[in-house]
């Protein structure tokens, strides 16, 4: 018959209860934490007896009208039964008693202690007493098996021991529990059971399994296990007949085996999902009392074992036909996630039906089945008899015509295909990151950047303290919680709280808005009935709740309510950062373990989007999400019950990158961090050490710990795996610039530029590695990725290195960067500057500032490398070296400072050659020369940070600085006139390669004749101005010269070669008077000099082409 579970009735307080019958099974006894032995006729009792035993009662055992309590004041005490009269204290232990346990005829009692101790005491004469001492650990349980000739004990230091109760030693030991310091901290209670009369069998609860070991060998036989027990087995419990085995499990399932076929036949779960610490068999065996830890009792009745024959009688076939069919119609049932809902009603037991070997069999042989109805059968077939006939072979059925007729019942349930198949997977469910879980009295409901909430639920108190870390935010909050909230979430401007509803009351969201300037800073807003908040979290004046409905409502941080959308699965988790709104819920359902999450990242501001479709959330192997959020500047980050720490990568596409595993820091199995916060500059992750938990206490406070970001590259021993794990750490990890920069928040631009630096650096340093290596090809792949800066510098590199292929192949390489550059700024607008585009091109935005804080280092070899240079190149200067020229008269340098062959001064601080960072202190000073020859970018200089004309950005380099006039001055001086020669000679080729460029000098507001000569296209300027006036009459000054550019550049080469000439014509007198001035008469020089900055990125240059390119 099926098993009927009863409803539960309270029994007890809160707090441990233990259950047992009398010998004939007229009464319950059950004790409890609350001090009280109660006796009850039925489970319908309203008015049990009450024996008030101590304070708490831990245990509870009945034999022959003894009572034997294991009390909180560590005595075992005897009463009458039923009188419930004291009848003296049976041993004592120094403290409290765990478990007691009566052997089979009534004579002896064994008790387990905390103190590591196992007593066994005869009844009737209490100073007959043997200890077994040699557990490391508080004793969970004990056991005497039925011939008296051993006791089984378990404990919290891992092991299960059988000892001898003659000798008092140990006979069997195994480490099969998981160790914890108290019961309190136990996983489980491993409550020990011997199978009744033979005692052949021990049973032994061990994780989700129970294990059957053999009595005469010591022998681990069979394990019990079934796919619905989730949590840990706590107790097991023997019929009388000794066929079956019951156990409650610390998730609230009870389940029933029969040990012979190793089949569950009854599956049942606690109507509340509380966990079961108590089982009882009554002696008849047609039914089983169980307690929970909320004090309650329950019992099953119609378990139909009474029998003796009622499982050996079964032959194996049958038995295993009823497996099969319960595994085929527990995946196909409609009603299949019973097993996954901790919350299942009656209504959804399963329904057990007989399966009949003949169908005049009487109910002695009746077998309980497992699974479902038989008509869940149909759903992949149309009737019974729609079965292959070739598909269904029974050992022993002959295969005639007919032979349905001998087992009409059996045929079609042992010919249903076997699913064996991945498992669904249980749904993780909503939690709020950065919180403890809500059973606990004492808790976190909230520790994030900003502070921390905590929660207080005893007898005392039900209140919420708020704390900023920062108290300029606000001052410590202390809060009565008479809503009952159980989540939290606190920003800058708000403390945002929500409860579930009940059946009286909505659930509710409440707003402390302690940044409010009126005087009402809170409000309360109830959702509708039947809805609950689920997860809940804050923003930049927005705040949003996901509910039970699958609906995400949005509110100000004043209480308006805003959008409303819905999800398509249920909520896990929800976080908030400035205007990005991070959302995790369930896509769909996992198998094997595996959690099935997709992911939803919505941008709140003017210009509402979605960033992220609900792609799905990648989790480790058979793990659940522990937490979920942002890093302080505003990149989604994920954590996973294994550890594994993975962050948003924005440039691949939105991406998941691990970046760190937390296991790895962990000294044991059973220690876990708690993650508090993410910091991506300066690298941190910032965490809680739990040792042997997952999640750390209120009190004391707990000190935050600090663990470093590592990507899991391959060989990260070798020099070149540390360095291409830095490198890509180092992109990741300042991706956040280019967002807040196109989000138009503020950001550290030295920090950038010093990310920017670091990063060319290690890209440099493997450039070397690869050469020494002899792998140019790698080196062509670094190059590509370096800035267009340091691609001279791994010019120069490759150069020294005699490696002649590879030099010409990254000169082609700086060739082409340099013209993609130049057209790409011709193709901008002025508006190049905006937030976006620098986000974008970040790589080439600030080189001036890199090479500022590298200057004086630099300097102090440069005139070494100089001479080395000129060594190389004498032979080689030719205009066919100039290819760099070709945008490399760049508008980025029209002032530089001045700078002599012993370089007392960098030239190039000013100029913001923002594509590059330098790769190490020697390297900017090759980088800034190549630069000077190729570059001609106008983006990057108003990002350099020493401009000042940043309305017209496009103009900008052009424009004279104030101290041009006096650099050249110095600049012609400090040079001797061997060098002065060198750079007229390169100069002069230069102009001739390059006449673009020529054309980017406009006309100043300041006089630049008294400065500089004029260049071809300022002279083709003023004699085209009227022009262009003529044709625009509206045209400002830099509209003029805008137009002018683009029409000077749309005349042949020829054409600007010729106003070149003739501007260089009309430029030699005043260079003249210059240089007679100065005592250094060199008509070349004045022809070419147009700009007094270029004498030593020209001469550089020029040697370096002319290495470079000669050979062609």
């Amino acid at each position: 018959m099926p098993c009927e579970r009863k409803p539960m009735r309270y029994g007890h307080s809160e707090g441990h209860t233990d259950v047992c019958f009398d010998d004939e099974g007229k009464s319950i006894v059950t004790c409890g934490s609350d001090g009280d032995v109660r006796i009850w006729e039925s489970l319908d009792d309203d008015d049990p007896k009450s024996i008030n035993v101590g304070e708490k009662v831990y245990s509870v055992a009945l034999k022959n009208g003894k009572l034997v309590t294991a009390v909180s004041n560590n005595t075992v005490q005897i009463h009458t039964f039923p009188e419930g009269d004291p009848d003296g204290i049976l041993t004592r232990f120094t403290t409290n008693a765990n478990h007691v346990t009566f052997n089979g005829s009534g004579s002896r009692v064994a008790a387990g202690s905390s103190d590591f101790v196992v007593k066994i005491v005869e009844v009737v004469d209490s100073s007959q007493q043997k200890t077994l001492r040699g557990h490391d650990a508080p004793v969970l349980s004990v056991a005497l098996d039925p011939s008296d000739e051993f006791l089984a004990s378990s404990s919290c230091d891992g092991s299960v021991t059988v000892w001898s109760i003659e000798s008092q030693t140990q006979v069997a030991q195994w480490k099969i529990l998981q160790k914890s310091s108290d019961v309190s901290n136990a996983k489980s209670l491993c409550r020990l059971a011997w199978q009744p009369r033979s005692g052949k069998l021990l049973a032994v609860p061990v994780d989700l399994t129970v294990q059957l070991y053999d009595r005469n060998t010591w022998t681990h036989v069979s394990t019990l296990s079934d796919d619905l027990i989730t949590q840990a087995v706590n107790v097991v419990v023997w019929s009388p007949c000794g066929k079956f085995l019951a156990a409650g499990t610390v998730g609230g399932n009870l389940l029933i085996w029969d040990v012979v076929a190793k089949l569950c036949i009854e599956r049942q779960k606690h109507e509340k999902g509380f966990t079961v610490c108590g089982m009882a068999w009554h002696p008849s065996g047609d039914r089983i009392a169980y307690t929970d830890t909320e004090g309650c009792l329950g019992l099953l009745e119609g378990v139909s074992s009474s029998s003796p024959s009622s499982s050996s009688t079964v032959p194996s076939a049958k038995a295993t036909a009823a497996k099969e069919k319960s595994d085929y119609d527990d995946l196909f049932d409609e009603d299949d996630d019973r097993m996954l809902d901790e919350g299942m009603s009656d209504s959804r037991s399963p329904v057990k039906k007989p399966v009949m070997e003949d169908d005049d069999d009487d109910d002695d042989d009746l077998m309980p089945a497992t699974g479902r109805p038989r008509n869940r059968g149909s759903f992949l077939d149309d009737d019974d008899n729609s079965q292959d006939p070739g598909s269904v072979k029974l050992d022993g059925v002959p295969e005639e015509d007919g032979s349905s007729a001998i087992l009409p019942a059996v045929g079609p349930a042992v010919s249903r295909p076997v699913y064996d198949g991945p498992m669904p997977t249980q749904p993780q469910r909503a939690f709020q990151s950065g919180s403890t879980p809500v059973h606990l009295m004492h808790r976190f409901m909230m520790w994030n950047s900003v502070g921390i909430v905590r929660g207080y639920n005893d007898d005392q108190d039900n209140a919420i303290d708020v704390e900023f870390h920062d108290t300029a935010v606000h001052h410590a909050m202390h809060l009565t919680n008479t809503l009952g909230h159980t989540m939290a979430d606190v920003s800058q401007e708000a403390v945002l709280l929500a409860c579930e509803g009940t059946d009286e009351l909505a659930s509710k969201v409440q707003c402390l808005h302690f940044s409010c300037w009126d005087t009402h800073k809170d409000w309360i807003v109830d959702l509708p009935k039947g809805e609950d908040v689920r997860a809940l979290c804050l923003g930049q004046s927005w705040a949003a709740v996901a509910t039970s409905a699958l609906m995400v409502r949005l509110f100000s941080i004043g209480g308006v309510q805003r959008e409303i959308f819905s999800l398509p699965g249920a909520v896990v988790c929800m976080a908030g950062h400035g205007e990005q709104l991070l959302i995790v819920y369930h896509r769909g359902t996992g198998f094997d373990g595996n959690q099935a999450l997709g992911i939803q990242l919505l941008q709140l501001g003017s210009k509402k989007r979605q960033l992220i479709h609900g792609e799905p959330l990648p989790l480790s192997r058979k793990s659940y999400l522990a937490w979920m959020g942002f890093t302080a500047e505003g990149t989604p980050c994920c954590i996973d019950s294994e550890g594994v720490v993975r962050m948003l990568n924005r440039t691949l596409g939105n991406t998941w990158t691990p970046v760190c595993n937390t296991r790895d820091s962990c000294k044991s199995k059973s220690d876990h961090y708690w993650v508090v916060g993410v910091h991506e500059n300066p690298q941190q992750l910032r965490c809680i050490p739990c040792k042997g938990s997952r999640f750390p206490p209120t009190l004391p406070r707990p000190a935050v710990a600090v663990l470093p970001f590592n990507l899991p590259y391959c060989q990260t021993t070798t020099e070149k795996g540390q360095m291409e794990e830095q490198y890509w750490r180092s992109m990741l990890f300042h991706n956040h610039y280019g967002f807040l920069s196109s989000s138009g928040y503020e950001f550290d631009s030295e920090g950038q530029s010093q990310a920017e630096k670091e990063q060319q650096e290690l890209l440099m340093k493997m450039f070397a590695l690869s050469c020494k290596l002899e792998r140019e090809f790698r080196c062509m792949e670094l190059a590509e990725m370096m800035t267009h800066s340091v691609v001279t510098l791994a010019i120069r590199y490759a150069s020294r290195s005699r490696r002649m292929a590879l030099a010409q192949k990254l000169s082609e390489l700086a060739l082409e960067k340099a013209n993609q550059f130049q057209e790409e700024d011709q193709e901008e607008e002025p508006a190049y500057q905006s937030r976006e585009y620098r986000g974008s091109r970040q790589m080439s935005s600030r080189h001036a500032q890199v090479e500022n804080g590298c200057e004086e280092e630099e300097e102090e070899d440069y005139p070494q490398e100089e001479q080395m240079d000129a060594e190389e190149s004498t032979e080689y200067r030719k205009p066919s070296l100039n290819p760099f020229k070709k945008g490399g008269k760049s508008p980025e340098r029209p002032s530089p400072k001045p700078m002599s062959r012993e370089g007392r001064v960098n030239p190039f601080k000013v100029s913001g050659a923002g594509k590059s960072s330098s790769s190490s202190a020697g390297q900017p000073r090759t980088t800034n020369v190549l630069d000077s020859m190729t570059m001609s970018s106008r983006k990057p200089t108003p990002l350099g940070g020493t401009s000042k004309q940043s309305k017209a950005p496009v103009l900008k380099p052009l424009a004279p600085k104030p101290k041009s006039k006096t650099q050249a001055t110095l600049l012609q001086m400090s040079a001797s006139k061997g060098s002065m020669k060198k750079l007229e000679d390169s100069q002069t080729e230069v102009e001739k390669v390059k006449p673009p460029p020529a054309a980017t000098p406009p006309a100043s507001v300041e006089n630049i004749e008294n400065r500089k000569p004029k260049t071809g296209f300022q002279l083709w300027l003023e004699e085209n101005r009227k022009s262009i006036l003529t044709d625009n009459p509206d045209f400002e000054e830099m509209d003029v010269i805008k137009e002018g550019m683009g029409r000077f550049r749309s005349l042949s080469a020829e054409e600007r070669l010729n106003w070149t000439e003739r501007a260089k014509g009309e430029s030699d007198p005043k260079k003249r008077k210059r240089e007679d001035e100065e005592g250094q008469v060199n008509e070349q020089m004045e022809s070419d000099e147009g700009s007094a900055k270029k004498k030593k990125p020209l001469d550089t240059s020029a040697k370096l082409s002319a290495f470079a390119f000669n050979k062609e």
